[in-house]
Formats: C-alpha cells, sequence, structure tokens
C-alpha cells in the first residue's frame, strides 16, 4: 500500500515538472539560489540609487489603475506648438493653401478671442461673488453691533443636524414688552380675520399708560396729535408730508398739541398756587390766564419795564393777550382785546378775522397790514409782549428769537410754527420767511442733538423733532435711547400702519437713509431692520410674538423678490431649529398639525408656500436633513425621494450605528415607504425607482455587515442590479445605463461586496466538498454544483465589471479578479 502511494505521488510530481517546462509563460530558471540572491541586491542596488522616484510613481499609480509608462508616451506627443505657432505666408496664386491658412487664421482667431472672454469673465465672476460675499458679512456684523449695548454672541450654530424637539425655554420679554405683544397680537387677529382694524396708535398709548411713565405718556401724546390728520396715500407718505394741505394740518396739530400743553401747565401752576393768584370771575381761559399773568407778575414780570397800553381788570393787557393766544384760545384774546377799549379797536378787527379762518389763518390782505403797523409803530416797542403777539399774527421779524417771552424750547416752537407762511402768504417785502422745511432743517441739522442736550432730555429733542413733521429722525433717535427702544419700534409701527411712516424701497438698507426724491432733510426708517432689531433679543423664546411682529413686513419684498414675512420665517426656523413648532408637525398618518404659521393663513402667508421656502432654504444652505424633513412636511415627495437617494448613497455602503447618519436614514426611509405604500405619491417615476433601490441596497448591505451572506445574495439578485450568469451581462450592462447616478457611485461597493459573498460561499461550500471526498461519487458531484455556480456568478461579475460604462476604480478591478482566481 505503501509503495503504490509512493509510485503515485512520484507520477505526480513528473507531471507538475513537465507542465511547468512546456506550458509557463516565463522562461525556466537556471540558477542556483545564491546566483539568484546575487542579482537581486545588484537590480536593488540599481534601483534605489537612480529609479526610485520613478518606481514609487509606477506604484502609486498603478494602484489606482494607471499606466505610467503609456501615459508618458501619450504625454510627449502632444505639443502646442505646432497648433499654435504663427503660419507661415503663401503665395496668393496657391488658393488651396491660401484658403486653408485663411481657415486656421480664423479658428486661431476665434481660439484667443474666446480664451481672453472666457478669462475676463470668470474673473468677473470672481470679483462680483468676492463683493457680494464681503458685503452680507458686512450687513451682518452691522446689524449684529448696530445699537446694542448687550454682549453679543458670537458663537456659530451648530453645523450638525438637530432635528429633535428643542427644550423650553423662558421668555426674555419683560412687562412693557408683553403689554406691547398683547395689543400688537390682538391687532393683526383682527386683520387676519377681516374685521375693521382699530387706531394702533391709541391701542399702544393704552398701553403704555400702565407703565406709570408719564415721560413716556407724553411722548405717545405727541404721537396721537400728529397722526390725527387725513388719510395718507401708502406709495409715498414723504411726498404727501411735504404737499401743502398735509404741512398745514401739521402745523395745527403740533400748535394744538403745544398749546392745550401749555394750558396744562398753566392750570397746575395756578392750582397749586391759589392764595397767590387770586383766581376768580367767570370760570374760562381769561379767567386762568389772569391768575397766571398775577403768578408770573410775581415772578419773572415782576420788574419788567415796558409794558405798554394799561391794564385790564388790574393787569397788563398785553401779557394777557399773548398768552390768551399762547393756549390757542382766540375768543379769549378777543374778549380781553376788547375790554382794553378803543386803543385796541385795530387788533380787535385782526382777532376777529383770524377766529373766522377755519385754518386760522389771516388772509394775505390783512397780514399785510398786521405787517405794516409792525414796522412802523410796534418794532422798536419795549414792550416785549406786544411785539409777540403782532409777529404772531403777522409772521413779523422771523430771526428775532424773542428770548424775553419765548424761555423754553415749546415756546420757540410754538412761537415758529406761528409764523411759517407758505407759498402767497410770504412777505416778498421784507424777503424774511420761515418755512416748515426751513424749521426742519435748524432744528434737526442747525442746531442738532448738541444744542438740545438730547442724551440728557431725549423727550425734549424727540418733540422737536416730531411736532415739525421729521418722524423718521425722531424714532430713529428715540431708538438709540436704550430706555426708549420699545416705545420706538410700536411707534414706528403704528405710524407705518397709519401710512404715515418713510420707508426705503429695499429692505437691505441702512436703519436710517436718505432718498434722493425726498425734500430735505427729510429722511427714511428702515422698519424692516427695525423689527427685526427688536425681536432678534426674544425671538428663541417668545416665537408666536416674534412672527406677529414680522406680520407687518408683509407687504415688502426683498431684492429677489421673495416675500419679507415668508424671508423672517424662514431664518427663524433655520436659526431655531424648532421647526415643529413654527411650521407643524407630521401625524404618523401623513397629515400635517398646525403650528405658528397657520395663524397667519393668509393671501401672502400659505402656509405650504412658507414650508416650501423654508425647505428650499435648508437646502441651499446644504443642511439636507433638515430639508427633507421639512419637505416632507410640504408633502412634496419628488424633492423627499430626491433628497433622501442623495444622502443615502453616500451612506448606504456604511456599518449602521445608533445614531449615525445612515442610521437616522434608514428610519426615514422605512417611515416615508410605510407612508407612501398603497397611496398615490406625487414624483417621477425614476425618482421614486432610485428611492426604492436604493432602500433595497440598505437591506442588503446591513445583511452584508451583519454576515448572513445567504440573505444577502439572494437580496442582491432580486434587485436586478449585477448578473448572476454570464448570459445576463449584456442586459445587466444595458439597465446599468438607465439607473441614476445615486446609485452608480456605489457599484464599486456593491462588486466588492457580492464578490466577497460569493468567495466566502465558495470556501464554505469548497471545505464540504474536501469532508466528503472519501464519500460516495454522486454526493461529491452533488456538493461541486454550488461551487459551480459561485464560479460562474463571479465571472459573470469580473464580466460585468469590465464592459459596464462606469470607470471602476483599479484596486476594485484588481480584487475582483483576485477574488475569481481564488475560486479556481
Amino acid at each position: 500500500m505503501g509503495d503504490s502511494d509512493f509510485s503515485e505521488l512520484l507520477t505526480q510530481a513528473e507531471q507538475l515538472a513537465n507542465d511547468i517546462d512546456g506550458v509557463g509563460e516565463l522562461p525556466r530558471v537556471e540558477r542556483s539560489l545564491r546566483q539568484v540572491l546575487d542579482a537581486s541586491n545588484d537590480l536593488w542596488s540599481k534601483v534605489t540609487l537612480h529609479e526610485a522616484p520613478d518606481i514609487q510613481a509606477h506604484m502609486m499609480l498603478a494602484s489606482k489603475g494607471v499606466d505610467l509608462t503609456q501615459l508618458s508616451q501619450k504625454l510627449d506627443t502632444l505639443s502646442t506648438r505646432k497648433t499654435f505657432e504663427p503660419l507661415e505666408p503663401v503665395p496668393e496664386a496657391d488658393i488651396s493653401s491660401y484658403l486653408k491658412n485663411e481657415v486656421e487664421n480664423v479658428l486661431l482667431s476665434l481660439i484667443e478671442g474666446t480664451h481672453r472672454r472666457s478669462s475676463a469673465a470668470a474673473d468677473q465672476r470672481l470679483w462680483d461673488s468676492i463683493r457680494q460675499n464681503w458685503s452680507k458679512e458686512m450687513r451682518q456684523m452691522f446689524n449684529a453691533l448696530h445699537g446694542s449695548s448687550r454682549p453679543l454672541d458670537l458663537q456659530g450654530l451648530p453645523e450638525t443636524s438637530t432635528v429633535a424637539d428643542v427644550a423650553p425655554v423662558h421668555s426674555r420679554l419683560d412687562h412693557m414688552e408683553v403689554a406691547y405683544a398683547k395689543e400688537v397680537i390682538d391687532y393683526n387677529d383682527r386683520v387676519i380675520q377681516g374685521a375693521v382694524r382699530p387706531q394702533l396708535v391709541n391701542k399702544f398709548a393704552k398701553a403704555a399708560e400702565s407703565f406709570n411713565n408719564m415721560r413716556v405718556n407724553e411722548l405717545w401724546e405727541i404721537v396721537q396729535y400728529m397722526s390725527r390728520i387725513a388719510p395718507q396715500f401708502k406709495d409715498n407718505p414723504i411726498l404727501t408730508r411735504t404737499s401743502a394741505p398735509t404741512q398745514s394740518q401739521l402745523i395745527l396739530q403740533a400748535r394744538k398739541y403745544l398749546e392745550e400743553r401749555y394750558k396744562k401747565y398753566m392750570t397746575k401752576l395756578v392750582e397749586g398756587n391759589l392764595a397767590l393768584a387770586c383766581r376768580g370771575g367767570v370760570p374760562g381761559t381769561l379767567s386762568l390766564v389772569r391768575s397766571f399773568v398775577d403768578l408770573r407778575v410775581l415772578g419773572s414780570l415782576q420788574g419788567m419795564l415796558g409794558l405798554e397800553d394799561g391794564q385790564v381788570d388790574k393787569k397788563p393787557i398785553w401779557p394777557q393777550l399773548y398768552y390768551c393766544l399762547r393756549c390757542g384760545d382766540i375768543d379769549a384774546a378777543l374778549s380781553c382785546a376788547t375790554q382794553a377799549g378803543a386803543q385796541l379797536n385795530d387788533l380787535c378787527a385782526i382777532l376777529g378775522a383770524l377766529k373766522s379762518s377755519p385754518e386760522r389763518a389771516l388772509d394775505p390782505s390783512m397780514e399785510s397790514t398786521v405787517r405794516f403797523q409792525y414796522r412802523c409803530n410796534i418794532r422798536k416797542s419795549p414792550d416785549p409782549f406786544k411785539r409777540a403777539v403782532y409777529c404772531i399774527l403777522g409772521a413779523c421779524d422771523v430771526s428775532d428769537e424773542h428770548s424775553e417771552v419765548a424761555k423754553t424750547a415749546d415756546d420757540y416752537l410754538w412761537f415758529k410754527l406761528c409764523q411759517i407762511r407758505e407759498g402767497e402768504r410770504t412777505d416778498s417785502r421784507s424777503g424774511e420767511n420761515i418755512t416748515l422745511q426751513h424749521l426742519q432743517t435748524l432744528i434737526s441739522q442747525d442746531y442738532g442733538e448738541a444744542h438740545y442736550n438730547a442724551l440728557e432730555q431725549p423727550h425734549v429733542y424727540f418733540q422737536m423733532l416730531f411736532l415739525t413733521g421729521q418722524y423718521e429722525l425722531a424714532l430713529e433717535f428715540l431708538w438709540r435711547i436704550d430706555k426708549l427702544k420699545v416705545h420706538a419700534v410700536h411707534m414706528a409701527i403704528a405710524l407705518h400702519e397709519s401710512n404715515l411712516l418713510g420707508i426705503p424701497n429695499c429692505p437691505e438698507s441702512p436703519l436710517l437713509c436718505v432718498d434722493p426724491s425726498d425734500q430735505t432733510p427729510h429722511r427714511r426708517l428702515n422698519l424692516a431692520r427695525l423689527i427685526q432689531y427688536y425681536v432678534r433679543r426674544f425671538n428663541l423664546t417668545d416665537m408666536k410674538e416674534a412672527l406677529h411682529y414680522y406680520y407687518f413686513l408683509r407687504g415688502m419684498r426683498l431684492p429677489s423678490g421673495d416675500n419679507l414675512f415668508r424671508s423672517c420665517i424662514s431664518n427663524l426656523a433655520m436659526e431655531s431649529r424648532d421647526f415643529s413648532t413654527i411650521l407643524g408637525r407630521l401625524e404618523s398618518d401623513g397629515c400635517r398639525t398646525p403650528g405658528i404659521i397657520d395663524i397667519f393663513n393668509g393671501v401672502q402667508a400659505e402656509p405650504s408656500e412658507i414650508i416650501e421656502m423654508v425647505a428650499s432654504n435648508l437646502e441651499k444652505k446644504g443642511l439636507f436633513e433638515d430639508a427633507l424633513e421639512v419637505f416632507d412636511l410640504a408633502g412634496n415627495h419628488e424633492k423627499v425621494m430626491s433628497l433622501m437617494s442623495g444622502l443615502l448613497s453616500q451612506v448606504v455602503h456604511l456599518t449602521s450605528q445608533q445614531g449615525s447618519l445612515r442610521f437616522r436614514l434608514a428610519a426615514k426611509a422605512t417611515d416615508v415607504s410605510r407612508r407612501i405604500e398603497g397611496n398615490k405619491f406625487r414624483c417621477s417615476d425614476e425618482t421614486y425607482r432610485t428611492f426604492q433601490t436604493l432602500r433595497h441596497l440598505l437591506e442588503f448591505f446591513d445583511k452584508y455587515h451583519a454576515g448572513d451572506y445567504v440573505k444577502a445574495l439572494e437580496l442582491i439578485v432580486e434587485s436586478g442590479l449585477i448578473p448572476s450568469k454570464t448570459e445576463e451581462v449584456e442586459n445587466r450592462v444595458n439597465n446599468f445605463r438607465k439607473l441614476g447616478d445615486e446609485i452608480c457611485h456605489n457599484f464599486p461597493q456593491i462588486l466588492l461586496a457580492t464578490m466577497t459573498i460569493l468567495h466566502s460561499l465558495y470556501n464554505r461550500a469548497r471545505g464540504n466538498v474536501n469532508m466528503s471526498l472519501s464519500s460516495s461519487r454522486l454526493e461529491t458531484s452533488m456538493n461541486d454544483k454550488p461551487l459551480a455556480s459561485y464560479r460562474e456568478q463571479a465571472r459573470a461579475i469580473t464580466s460585468f465589471a469590465g464592459t459596464m460604462p462606469y470607470r471602476l476604480p483599479g484596486d476594485t478591478n484588481a480584487k475582483l479578479v483576485q477574488m475569481e482566481i481564488l475560486m479556481h
């Protein structure tokens, strides 16, 4: 038995030696081991000394499937010298050569011109992009730094997805902000419901009364007075405000406020000094004025010389007349002048004409009479009150500030408002006239904040600006005072809702800007920026209130054409990542529960459009996972499956780990598939097939990484992506051309995983064959069938990899071939 076994081994060894001598591609080595070692050392020394970089380059490129020698030969054959070198002149008689030369010249000129234009266009686009990015960054820095005395939070937002629920936070609104916000919500609710709009100025003023701040109440009282004018056109409030009829209304309202305010001051002063005031007689303005004059005579008027024309009721006549006019009571002034007797008959006629005028203004002829009397008799009078009365009635000596009479900013402003004359009422003889525009320039530019000590007395400077119709400048100044910011914002909102606020055409303009078409010194206040500044402090904690403030911007549009209200909602949603609170939540049945945006359901605030806009902006910013959730909320199945396919294609071949992107996407894909199963989905067939194929691949790779090779092989065969027989190669290649890029990019991993599975199953089956060698020939034949099947599948895969229209990495082809060889 032993001799026969030895004879068989000898026979097999001789057969192997014959095969090597006759079949091998390489010649038989006729050297000893020592000679082979010496030759190897010589070759190694030569390579390391002279050709090490080339060999390393060869090895690196060969691992990627690149033949460096062949590539070098191709590069050597390329030469631009002959292509772009100057053409030799040819004789004009040689027509064919001449035409060929001209054609080549035209081609060269086209190439050169195209290159030049392309280079210029690339440079231009580069600089445009740089300038655009810098402008955006500059606006963001300006927005962060403007008008804020609080420390800035410069920490960037996290780039990772935070689709999970956001923890509840406490409100950051103080009691004043809460009171204003309630009025804003109530007003917007009425607007949304289509009810009659209340006067927002009055609602805010009423809310401000609860603050127990007299200065704030005075500010709102000014706004109330100055907003009681005829309805304005919405297109251009500044243009309407500078028209003659509107300016007359503004002047009358400003004078009325100052007169009633002064009357309250007189009443308070008299009631606080009843013993000295000696008030009596018929109740009314004249009795109040006479008591006030008593106090002033004992006070500031004591010792004043030059009071003329006697007394009425034992009190100087001209102070009584001036203070009656200062209170706005022409009837009281006329009664006082009548009691003075015949010496003031001319003045009685003037006051009578003033009383009968609905505009509280004399006609041009009567004013000319007053100015003539003033120039002839009154100008040199020692009585300051007499001069003041005539200057008020006839707008005389507009450059005289009458400091003996007008001692406060209120007095000065009222005096100048009384002297304003426009159009035909100007004094053409003297050439001294004052217009509202001149008074506005005097207050805001010539005097300015320093003159009125504005930072210490903000209410005074605000009053001077607002009562002269400079709403925008007044509100911007008030915004810069930290304690008054909240009031400035709501005053601006109230004026905007009354079409009284001038705003720029572009919401990205600075907070205060100049429009060339406006009359100087008017400015425009960027309400959009003002509201965004105000809301920024609490938009992440009080989202409902923030969206109600953004609702005032619904009629504005960005330069890109997007609605500003929708854009603000989109920015808030992306900043907070609390999509369920703002946009709603998707239930298991596919229905969306309402979010905050559903409160504003209307023509300019359709929830579906807002959700689509948020999703598109998230996609543009590269937050694809968040965009996927929001598109799903909007019911846009096309974008959901498209984004899902794009994300899955990047991670489908990886191992699934708890909490990883692949894990989350797999769960989302399962949820989407469950909801659309049996229902009509709104997407293209190609997108749906790509999505379903990637889901199939998810399951395949899960089984592959789990070691369940039999099930994984069944899944990949069922998918029809790769051939299981050589006869299917051509069909699978044709099908490959119809696949999307999301699937094609994963074919290297699919082929390697499938070949690894086949190799593993082959080795397992081969082990079973070796164990059955001692069995019968029939059993051995049956065990050989799986081996042949695996080899055929491996051969089909390598054939498919070589013919498919996709460039596989070099190491992929090498591994596929290597594993196939190991299966033979």
